[in-house]
């Protein structure tokens, strides 16, 4: 019999993160239990990326057997306020060759692997977590009866996303961990095709601090990435979601925008916050391990929050596997394996971020004519530095498994978390704690 196979593990959320969690620790052994606030699993998404870390870590797992690559073949055009179009420059065509799929795609697919007769909970949260030497007491609450009751494991998994309530009991208010990058993104699924596209045909409409992208599919319809930035995040959010995005687009809007924003508003699934990302000095705690958005959040314009949570979910199983007696060890080695590349993906995120909205007409510009300098070797260089292809190479396409493993360990340089980072803003920077 397996050492770990009485073992209990609590996996505190059902998102990708939760479910190819406890999918490996039941491979290791071990018993999950899923808990998740909403009643039924999620369906909805947006556009998500996967990266060479992520696909290698989605095989491991058995999740990319059940999913394929959406990306349409088709070349994107850009927009302008008068509705012109030119060639445009694709997410397609970012470094590393990511698969490109819905949100909703990983998480069935991860959905699909897990065991059917995987214990999971519905309307179910923990309401206090108390640990010692040899386990975790977790007051876990039906919020659909009202009840509570205390139950006893070996290991808790936070997973439940940026405003964590793992964190919170364990770690300390979310003010703690959360930096606002001061940009808000809007991310839905359109029904059909938004005017003056034909399907398969992404578009992007770029402006100084503000952009929107149709992220358009081979065989699915189009999601939308509207984002903007903005100095008071509060004022934003306390806002009906299209009355806020309306107001950041201003007036004169082009046909297939104000078609966006009325599907905007039409729609109950509409993805709408800040950017924002958790920095913390440690991601577990004794026998409380933080995964995934509620540790890391590396934010939308990273492109790699689904990837990095597919590898640490790849990892944690593995190491806790090979060293089923010593849980803190484990921890220890699955974080020091992790943080160096997960720290990449946060200061990227800042330099990522200017793919997705400019600060300027110059950045624009230079935007405009990477197609034609794509086309020339010297033009292929300078666009592979701004797209600083050697990190994608070392951070993003890496098999991070592999690497933590590798005998001798394959050791990289933690980046500098305060080098090139453009700071947020003070006015309205701090987090009021309680939207999610």
């Amino acid at each position: 019999m397996n050492k770990n196979e009485q073992k209990r593990a609590l996996v505190v959320g059902m998102g990708i993160s939760g479910m190819a969690t406890a999918s490996r620790l039941r491979r290791a052994g071990w018993t999950p239990v899923i808990v998740e606030r909403a009643p039924a699993r999620r369906t909805g998404g947006y556009f998500v990326a996967l990266f060479g870390a992520g696909l290698v870590a989605a095989r491991r797992l058995g999740v990319l057997e059940h999913l394929h690559d959406r990306k349409s073949l088709i070349r994107g055009v850009d927009m302008d306020r008068k509705g012109r179009q030119r060639p445009g420059l694709s997410y397609t065509e970012m470094p590393g060759e990511p698969w490109l799929l819905l949100r909703s795609d990983v998480e069935k697919a991860a959905f699909t692997v897990l065991a059917d007769d995987a214990e999971v909970r519905y309307s179910t949260v923990p309401a206090a977590i108390e640990q010692d030497e040899h386990g975790v007491d977790v007051t876990l609450r039906d919020t659909a009866t009202g009840t509570s009751t205390i139950e006893r494991f070996d290991l808790v998994i936070g997973a439940d996303g940026i405003r964590s309530t793992v964190r919170s009991l364990v770690f300390g208010p979310h003010e703690q961990y959360i930096e606002r990058m001061g940009y808000m993104i809007a991310a839905f699924e359109y029904s059909g095709t938004p005017a003056g596209l034909t399907p398969g045909l992404g578009a992007t409409l770029l402006e100084p601090d503000r952009s929107m992208w149709v992220y358009a599919f081979a065989d699915h319809d189009p999601t939308i990435l509207l984002s903007y930035r903005t100095d008071d995040v509060d004022a934003e959010l306390s806002r009906p979601v299209a009355e806020s995005v309306r107001a950041a687009f201003g007036e004169g809007r082009p046909h297939i925008l104000e078609d966006v924003l009325d599907a905007l508003e039409a729609s109950d699934t509409v993805l709408f916050d800040s950017a924002e990302q958790v920095r913390m000095n440690t991601w577990h705690k004794g026998r409380v391990v933080l995964l995934g958005d509620s540790a890391w959040c590396v934010t939308l314009y990273a492109g790699m929050g689904v990837s990095a949570a597919l590898a640490g979910a790849d990892l944690l199983g593995t190491l806790l596997e090979r060293q089923p007696d010593n849980l803190e060890s484990a921890l220890t080695a699955w974080e020091g394996g992790l943080r160096p590349y997960i720290s990449y993906y946060q200061v990227n995120a800042f330099k990522d971020r200017g793919f997705f909205v400019a600060d300027n007409r110059l950045q624009l510009m230079l935007r405009r004519v990477m197609p034609a300098l794509g086309r020339t070797r010297l033009g292929r260089r300078l666009i592979d530095r701004m797209f600083h292809v050697d990190g994608v190479v070392k951070y993003k396409s890496a098999d991070i498994l592999k690497e933590v493993l590798s005998d001798p360990p394959h050791r990289y340089e933690e980046p500098n978390l305060a080098r090139s980072v453009r700071k947020p803003p003070t006015q309205g920077g701090t987090y009021p704690g309680s939207r999610g």
